[in-house]
């Protein structure tokens, strides 16, 4: 087993390079000049040419692209994104408190997320084709078609203006998570209740379940070892999760002004602070390397013969 975490671990070396390399170019190649955007956020009245020039030495964008790639990749392994062009301050004392209450957020919705889609998988797979199956579906349906920002502004109208329950912005108690994490359930687990669900059907199916039934083997503990095979098949699903939340959080921080990677994206997108938009990118991107890779290690401990195909 040592050796496949090591080789999988290994295999993503390369991505989170290649995917470094990318982000990098795709900054490279905006037709804003980085050096006019430090300038017009120092306040500068007139922009000179002698200017430019000298920002952009001390940005050291005259230094070849390889060279300026791989010296920020050495930086980005030590935690060192470089300084925001906007308020000069290191990027990761800006992008460090933000990803933690992103992660916070995210952490608890995903835990909302695979509670909520496990039962309801179970409930609708074990009523198949039943008033209670179809209601499940139906509910499910028409929550995960609607947007996030329609089911939040319903939310925020009844549990906030109407019951005057719940606060509407900021990360200032425990009912601040609610409604932020009652949006992102709400929307994901209608989606991964159904993998459960069909998973679940496809064992109900299988012959350990018949046999299982046939030897008068008590029915709880037959749902057990259905859930636990059925969940076999979901637990990547679960685990990429994390990563697509995490990801997907820039429209609910910034409804409920979650000071999160989210809000600070979007501020940085519109101020073109390119250093804070590519540190955003590369940590999205290696947390979804990251929990591929793991998702892939917690699967070949469940099935041995995962390993074997490594």
């Amino acid at each position: 087993m040592g050796g496949y975490i090591l080789k999988r671990s290994l295999l993503a070396i390369p991505l989170l390079l290649t995917i470094s390399f990318i982000t990098f170019v795709l900054n490279a190649l905006s037709p804003m000049d980085p050096a006019e955007v430090v300038l017009h956020a120092q306040g500068v009245p007139r922009i000179t040419d002698e200017l430019l020039a000298e920002t952009r030495r001390a940005l050291g964008m005259e230094q070849p692209f390889l060279i300026r790639y791989f010296d920020w990749l050495l930086s980005c392994l030590q935690l060192d994104f470089g300084n925001s062009y906007v308020t000069g301050k290191p990027v990761w004392s800006l992008l460090g408190p933000a990803f933690l209450n992103t992660l916070q957020l995210t952490i608890i919705s995903v835990v909302a997320v695979i509670a909520l889609s496990i039962g309801l998988g179970m409930i609708s797979a074990l009523t198949e084709g039943k008033n209670l199956d179809k209601s499940i579906r139906g509910v499910a349906f028409v929550l995960t078609s609607m947007p996030p920002y329609l089911l939040a502004a319903l939310l925020v109208w009844y549990f906030s203006v109407k019951l005057d329950w719940l606060p509407t912005n900021g990360m200032d108690s425990i009912q601040s998570y609610i409604l932020p994490v009652s949006v992102i359930t709400i929307n994901y687990a209608g989606i991964y209740f159904r993998i459960v669900r069909s998973a679940m059907l496809a064992n109900l199916n299988e012959d350990y379940v018949l046999f299982g039934r046939a030897c008068g083997l008590p029915e709880g503990r037959i749902k057990i070892r259905l859930l636990r095979n059925s969940l076999q098949v979901a637990i990547s699903v679960f685990c990429m999760a994390i990563p697509i939340i995490l990801g997907s959080t820039v429209v609910i921080e910034n409804l409920f002004a979650w000071p999160g990677l989210g809000m600070l994206s979007v501020k940085s997108i519109l101020s073109r602070d390119f250093p804070i938009i590519q540190a955003y990118v590369l940590v999205l991107a290696a947390a979804f390397v990251v929990v591929n890779t793991f998702s892939d290690i917690i699967n070949a401990l469940i099935n041995p013969k995962l390993r074997e195909d490594m």
